[in-house]
């Protein structure tokens, strides 16, 4: 097949992650004729290299330490065993089990797919190109969702002992002692997995502290507990200068406070955060520009600078989460069909599946009040919590940032158990413009660890009743 093969849609969506197909399936949904292409395989980076595998085995690693952590409720195990074939199988059924759903999806929605690497000719047409053919699309509207890489340190190449996230969760057997560069949530989540298998992990930091994302008394949580395990070693303001792969695993040369060591692992793993896309889709050929960190400028609906081409997810600015993807896929899709929906009215949660887990939204105190907010910060903690003293997670606390001017729910923090899930309520409270007064008189049932954010909406207007 050559490039005569030409086909025409009303929207092409290009990229098949989270926003992608979540784009396509709501534009196939208002009535548009869709066609979506990836030259990788659906479901993106998060259902096949990312949110999905990580939390897999990050759950899995948690089931592997209980036997070590259940002797003081009275219960003794034998030491577990780790079948790595078994348990990657398992991960890798998850995979195909929600990648399968999402081409389901696709082809229910009566939108085509199209395998191959897309590449702007214009502003109305791209050419797809695999192994078997290439072909030409003209469309009318096109949704760019081409995701984001891990971000390489310069002069130190990937090989076979130096990966990145993607080659961690498909390691065949567990190392017994890896290195890695980076403290973001990247880092953290898949250091503290590896620990939870036995590994012995090193996280080089070149910041002055973990988790630069979050407040740091709630970073400093996690911090502590990464310290107190005999087999983690967390080195802040630290530098990586070179790093040389031998037939026995990776030694890396970092510096810290003007001395410099010498650390060996099995691998050195690299999380210093991704990059966009951009530089893979001959964006100039469409006049659409980027900025100078490869970014695609937006508008509310996500327009470029080409009207009827849209950008979404880890190409345009701020955080890189898959359901910051869906949504903006969604608005797009409904900004093609003429409905208005801004991306600004939103507020994106964030989430670290650390021990504990922490988890935040909207403002924290600092930023509230560099917006010139007058705010109070009000927290509860977990120790004073029925529930995570039954499971023995009363690391912790939630945190409301309180506009004192009307009580509004400005932002919230929380670290501890379920974090992860306790961010949806307090997305809602904020979304919704609820008071802390709101929150402390909705009944939450007990003992749940929910109850944290009652108590701390009734803690901010002055009537705490199970903490002085």
């Amino acid at each position: 097949m050559g490039t005569e093969n030409v086909s025409n849609v009303e929207t092409l969506v290009i990229g098949a992650g989270p926003g992608g197909y979540v784009a396509a399936i709501r534009a196939a949904q208002l009535g548009k004729k869709v066609m979506i292409a990836d030259k990788s395989e659906l479901g993106g980076v998060c259902l096949n290299a990312g949110c999905i595998p990580s939390k897999a085995l990050i759950e899995a690693g948690h089931k592997y330490k209980i036997p070590k952590t259940s002797n003081k409720m009275g219960i003794h195990f034998t030491k577990p065993a780790l079948n790595v074939r078994e348990l990657q199988s398992w991960k890798n059924s998850i995979v195909k089990k929600l990648t399968d759903g999402v081409s389901g999806l696709l082809k229910a929605n009566n939108v085509t797919i199209a395998k191959g690497k897309v590449s702007f000719i214009n502003e109305n047409t791209v050419l797809i190109k695999n192994e078997q053919n290439e072909f030409k699309v003209n469309f009318q509207s096109c949704i760019i969702a081409a995701g984001s890489r891990p971000v390489e340190i310069p002069g130190i190449e990937k090989g076979d002992k130096i990966i990145c996230s993607d080659e961690v969760l498909n390691l065949e057997e567990m190392p017994q002692k890896i290195n890695i560069v980076g403290g973001g949530y990247i880092g953290i989540e898949l250091g503290t997995m590896l620990s939870n298998f036995g590994v012995e992990v090193t996280i080089i930091e070149a910041a002055k502290r973990i988790l630069p994302g979050f407040s740091e008394d709630i970073a400093d949580i996690v911090y502590n507990n990464l310290n107190e395990r005999p087999d983690v070693t967390v080195m802040t303001n630290t530098a990586v200068e070179e790093a040389v792969e031998n037939h026995e695993g990776v030694q890396v040369t970092v510096s810290a406070n003007e001395t410099k060591h010498l650390l060996d692992g099995d691998y050195l793993l690299v999380t210093v955060g991704r990059k966009p896309n951009s530089d893979m889709l001959e964006l100039q050929n469409a006049g659409i520009t980027c900025d100078d960190k490869g970014f695609i400028p937006v508008n509310e609906q996500c327009q470029t600078n080409k009207k009827h081409i849209y950008a979404i997810g880890d190409l345009t600015e701020g955080l890189a989460l898959a359901h910051k993807a869906s949504l903006q896929g969604k608005i797009a899709a409904e900004a093609i069909n003429g409905e208005r929906n801004d991306f600004t009215d939103y507020h994106i949660p964030a989430i670290v599946f650390s021990e504990p887990q922490l988890a935040s939204v909207g403002l924290t105190e600092c930023q509230a009040e560099e917006k010139g907010f007058d705010v109070e910060a009000i927290s509860f903690p977990f120790t004073a919590n029925g529930r995570a003293m039954t499971t023995r997670e009363e690391d912790g606390l939630v945190r409301l940032i309180i506009n004192n001017e009307d009580g509004t729910i400005l932002g919230a923090e929380t670290a501890g158990p379920s974090a992860s899930e306790l961010i949806n309520e307090l997305t809602v409270s904020i979304q919704a413009g609820l008071t802390a007064e709101d929150v402390s008189l909705t009944v939450h049932a007990h003992p749940t660890f929910g109850e944290t954010i009652m108590e701390a909406g009734e803690k901010a207007i002055g009537k705490p009743v199970h903490i002085m």
